[in-house]
């Protein structure tokens, strides 16, 4: 029998060295530890160090999945990287990565969707795995933030981090993932933007928490009525970790306590695409899944972009 569905069966994750925590960060920009933790829950992220690039991380949370799922990366037959900040216009960083984990002739290639990019990543290796194009694909979300940030800019420069997630995903007859669920709206692009003229990055925060609180509320709702499913169903969620409201209000819709809500925002700050995976390793490190149990893994992000993911764990 084909296989027509596919399964999680690892994760890996890499943070840099240097962590950067609030009070730290107020003695050059004017902001309180106090300040940063009421509006976002974050009282710290980690940084690239000098020379440390989106490659250098990848490879490394990629290792460490591989080394999880007992494989090796000649085994791997698709490459797929989520990543707002790739190290150079071209090769794309997954075919850099590739390089680096000795792989030959596997399909690379880069998503970019922003904090959303893991998702979409996920949900095309998903595809590539139900149709039989691939076998065993390796998913990465990757960001070097603070190549973006403007360090002066007290309202952006306190919300990200730097860092890599991986998982293997590997085509099964039993469903792992169960449904993605993809959507973007390009109409409200300057609320959320690097612009083309300038190297940081913008935001108008109130809007964008506004728009990430009703979208990933409705893409809960359609997860669940894609499914047949209550919201009583999902055991756990893990979100995009941007600000510990929107997770909140999320867990909130699915009536869901937050012990049941995988949060690493107030340490990883938002690391963009590498949110959702370093969350799920995160997680699978302290064994909270269980077999069996239904995982609701979801995010939003510039573009507008949003989200979502339904997974029983295996």
């Amino acid at each position: 029998m084909m296989p027509n569905y596919s399964q999680l069966i690892a994760t890996g994750s890499y943070l840099p060295e240097r962590v950067l925590d609030n009070h730290e960060l107020s003695t050059w920009v004017d902001t309180s530890d106090e300040w940063i933790v009421a509006r976002t829950g974050i009282h710290s992220r980690h940084l690239a160090a000098e020379g440390q690039g989106s490659v250098d991380m990848a490879t490394r949370a990629a290792e460490r999945a591989l080394a999880a799922a007992g494989l090796q990366a000649t085994d791997i037959d698709l490459i797929i990287v989520a990543t707002t900040t790739p190290d150079q216009i071209f090769p794309s960083t997954a075919c850099l990565v590739q390089a680096r984990l000795g792989n030959q002739g596997a399909a690379a290639f880069d998503v970019q969707a922003v904090c959303t990019g893991f998702i979409y990543a996920l949900a095309t290796a998903d595809q590539f795995l139900r149709s039989g194009a691939a076998t065993t694909a390796l998913v990465i979300g990757v960001e070097t933030m603070s190549r973006i940030v403007d360090w002066q800019d007290r309202s952006t420069c306190i919300l990200f981090g730097d860092g890599a997630g991986a998982v293997i995903l590997r085509a099964a007859q039993q469903p792992g993932i169960l449904s993605t669920h993809l959507h973007a709206d390009g109409r409200y692009a300057e609320l959320l933007q690097v612009p083309q003229a300038e190297s940081h990055l913008t935001m108008q925060g109130n809007a964008v928490f506004r728009m990430a609180v009703r979208t990933l509320g409705d893409i809960v709702q359609e997860t669940l009525s894609a499914n047949g499913l209550q919201s009583s169903d999902i055991d756990w969620l893990v979100p995009h970790q941007a600000n510990i409201r929107i997770i909140q209000a999320t867990a909130e819709k699915l009536a869901l306590p937050m012990e049941r809500v995988v949060v690493t925002v107030g340490k990883h700050g938002n690391v963009s695409a590498a949110s959702v995976p370093l969350a799920l390793d995160h997680a699978v490190q302290r064994n909270c899944f269980r077999p069996g149990q239904l995982l609701l893994l979801e995010a939003f992000g510039g573009g507008f972009t949003w989200g979502s993911a339904l997974l029983r764990w295996t």
